[in-house]
């Protein structure tokens, strides 16, 4: 049930016709309160595609009535027409729903420059078929609607012994790099907090989540990941404690995206131990992270330490170089910068790849999660247009 497991809100998925094999394009989720309080985290992306634009104002006010969004098309570098059609998006739902469209989020998935008047028209012609489709168990739909090169839907739920709950769904399987955050998520709670312990909590969790997810260091221009909250239990959470279960929802939930990235046959974790600071455990996670010929290797199940090094020494982090430990599945293959235990212990066939780096320049730690690079990857971003 996902997004409709917190009591409050109701959910759907259908046919727009916006993908050409006919799924399930189009998604409303829609808060019944008696709160309507929001929060959102958006790409920080400079180019940023016109839902973004519109939902950034709306989200302003901390008030979210409802979330459409629709897979198959970016409306993005679509010019002031795109802009009209992500207002004409929300005016539509707000007037089958009784609503504003200030109160409105929109939110658009699929091909950048995608979003002409067919593009508009089918969307608009649609929200009647959503809103009427809307049902407290129509969340599965909705995460279905989502979907583009994601091979499955991505759904999480989160329950606390206070009486609350917190329900999330999301989608992305490429352009996963982030920026506030990444992918499209809806994330709903039953819980009571008002938007600024809302924003607070949302901050905290997609920092420490979404943002270190990094498939392939390619940041989409229209992400979006919005929390609403109906308080429909009528129990005003503690804020720590939702914010250690939002934190874990958001875990979950990028784990998730990381296990269906495009082509992907091994997901790494980098894990950065004892840095100076915990930017210089990402930044240097992240380099490791973003390094084509590392991914390579990993993917030809190759423990080629010497890339580790290559990649983290082109960072501006405090460590010696000369001092540090690589481990690759539990193998040290590198101590003190020099060759560690012999490669040929290192076990790079299961999925699951760990990299530990030990900086030894302080107590910081921070794991970024990436993913190797494929023929099928190449493939599938190459054939993806048609």
């Amino acid at each position: 049930m996902s997004v409709t497991r917190p009591a409050g809100f109701r959910a759907s998925g259908v046919v727009a016709g916006l993908k050409s094999t006919g799924a399930r394009d189009l998604a409303l989720v829609v808060n019944e309160g008696p709160n309507l309080d929001a929060a959102a985290v958006f790409t920080s992306n400079r180019a940023k595609a016109n839902p973004v634009l519109w939902s950034e104002q709306v989200v302003r006010d901390g008030r979210v009535a409802a979330v459409i969004l629709n897979s198959g098309g970016a409306n993005c570098f679509t010019g002031a027409f795109g802009f009209q059609t992500t207002h004409s998006t929300a005016e539509a739902v707000a007037e089958a729903l009784g609503v504003s469209a200030g109160d409105v989020l929109v939110c658009s998935t699929g091909l950048i420059g995608v979003g002409d008047q067919v593009f508009r028209d089918k969307i608009l012609t649609n929200v009647p078929a959503a809103t009427l489709a809307l049902s407290p168990e129509g969340g599965a739909e909705a995460a279905l609607a989502i979907m583009t090169t994601d091979s499955r839907p991505k759904e999480a739920v989160a329950e606390s012994p206070a009486g609350w709950s917190i329900g999330g769904m999301a989608k992305g399987a490429g352009m996963l790099a982030p920026g506030l955050a990444t992918m499209l998520v809806v994330i709903t709670t039953d819980a009571a907090l008002d938007p600024a312990a809302l924003d607070r909590a949302l901050r905290t969790a997609t920092r420490v989540t979404f943002d270190r997810v990094d498939s392939d260091g390619c940041m989409s221009t229209n992400d979006t990941v919005a929390l609403l909250s109906s308080g429909a239990s009528g129990v005003t959470a503690d804020e720590a404690e939702f914010t250690d279960a939002l934190t874990g929802l958001c875990h979950d939930l990028a784990l998730q995206l990381q296990a269906d990235a495009e082509g992907a046959s091994h997901d790494i974790a980098i894990e950065v131990v004892n840095a100076a600071s915990e930017d210089d455990a990402v930044t240097v996670g992240r380099a490791v992270s973003r390094s084509n010929l590392l991914k390579a290797a990993i993917f030809g199940n190759d423990p080629n330490w010497g890339r580790v090094l290559a990649a983290l020494g082109t960072t501006d982090a405090v460590f010696d170089p000369y001092l540090i430990d690589v481990s690759m599945n539990g193998v040290m293959v590198c101590r003190a910068g020099e060759p560690g235990d012999d490669r040929e212990l290192v076990d790079l066939t299961p999925r699951a790849c760990t990299i530990l780096i030990d900086l030894k320049s302080g107590d910081a730690t921070a794991t970024i999660y990436t993913n190797d690079l494929t023929h099928d990857y190449v493939h599938e971003n190459s054939a993806y247009a048609s």
